[in-house]
Order: structure tokens, then C-alpha cells, then sequence
């Protein structure tokens, strides 16, 4: 399985990626071994998540959230929540 992801950093900041391993990405994440941007903004906290059955299709829709500004990511969140 394929996993994208929207975490909240400790400064207030989100960070989207793409995964296979959810649970273990966000642990390194957190303990600042993640990707260069989360590196001292942690620990993160998983606000959002997307399956997807292939790598494909997972990382066409981690460009799509990218590509939103702050709002629209906080409106897509706020979805998922309810």
C-alpha cells in the first residue's frame, strides 16, 4: 500500500510526502532523520492521509496537495475529520 500523507510540524508548518510505511515515516519524521524540511521542525503530527494501490498514482496526487496553498490544505483536512 501506498500512503500520502499531510503532517503539522512543531512550528505550525505542514509537510506532504508519499510513502509505503505510514507509521514508520511519521516516527522519522518526528525523531528528525525525515526529510530535510521536517529535520528540526518535529516531533509531527499526522493530520491527514490518502491509500493509494500504486506508487503512480500515490505520487501524482502528492504533486496535486502540494501544489494547494495553506487553505485548501486546511479545507481537505478538515474533510477527512469530519
Amino acid at each position: 500500500m501506498n500512503y500520502v500523507y499531510i503532517v503539522e510540524c512543531s512550528d505550525g508548518t505542514f509537510y506532504t510526502g508519499w510513502t509505503v510505511d505510514l507509521e514508520k515515516r511519521i516516527k522519522t519524521h518526528s525523531s528528525g532523520k525525515g526529510a530535510k524540511y521536517t529535520r528540526g521542525r518535529g516531533p509531527v503530527k499526522l493530520l491527514y492521509y490518502e491509500k493509494f494501490n500504486n506508487k503512480s498514482d500515490a505520487m501524482k496526487r502528492e504533486c496535486e496537495i502540494k501544489k494547494l496553498n495553506r487553505k485548501q490544505k486546511e479545507i481537505l483536512i478538515k474533510k477527512y475529520r469530519e
